[in-house]
């Protein structure tokens, strides 16, 4: 599959002042925040916590996203940090087909874009299913996840036994997911959606000119 790139992407309770505090865990520690413009910062090693909520407010409103690093460490380390850095403000819903998935994580600037091509991450084993509401990244074969992900519409089990890992799940707002916008359907050349290579080599310009009705990401941040 193209990264599903053409073919298909606590409360914590208080405790007494006298008791000792709790040594941080490298995942929880107070780490910088990276910059997306530069794959090498050393942010985007961070490992991410056990697990975290990710809320993303977009052009039809907000979800959540819930990760569990158990489900797939690679993919939540990397979409912790891509998250924390504000890679995906402004980001467009690029690939949305109605009943299947709705995908994104090309970057509006193609100087950006171009860093990241070939930041890949290491392929994690499949533990979770990819039915309604879980989030994955997409792939273009083995051993090329990037910043691309994919929000499943349906149960779409069959891409469990493609290697699609699984790292997270809409918990709140799946009705938002379910609004954005799928009338241009899939990706040139297939469909009349976009041509995923001039999105990357034209960038924002090319959507807003050629599918204006796309829906984007406002602004996503780690909760």
């Amino acid at each position: 599959m193209r990264h599903l790139s053409y073919s298909l992407i606590c409360a914590v309770t208080a405790v007494a002042a006298c008791q000792k505090p709790a040594a941080k865990s490298p995942a929880s520690a107070t780490t910088a925040i990276p910059d997306f413009h530069k794959p090498a910062d050393p942010g985007f090693s961070a490992q991410a916590p056990d697990s975290f909520r990710a809320r993303f407010s977009t052009t039809k409103g907000d979800f959540v996203i819930e990760v569990h690093r158990a489900w797939a460490p690679r993919g939540a380390d990397r979409f912790y940090s891509l998250v924390r850095s504000g890679f995906y403000d402004g980001v467009r819903f690029f690939r949305v087909m109605p009943g299947f998935m709705a995908q994104f994580g090309i970057h509006s600037d193609t100087t950006v874009t171009a860093v990241w091509r070939e930041q890949r991450i290491p392929d994690d084993p499949v533990r979770r299913t990819n039915v309604r509401g879980m989030v994955t990244f997409a792939t273009a074969g083995p051993g090329t996840r990037t910043t691309q992900i994919f929000i499943n519409y349906r149960n779409n089990d069959r891409l469990d036994a493609m290697g699609f890992a699984p790292f997270g799940q809409v918990v709140v707002g799946m009705d938002v997911v379910d609004k954005l916008y799928g009338g241009y359907g899939e990706a040139a050349p297939q469909g009349r959606g976009p041509d995923q290579y001039r999105l990357n080599v034209e960038g924002e310009k090319y959507l807003a000119r050629q599918f204006p009705q796309l829906d984007r990401i406002m602004k996503a941040t780690v909760e």
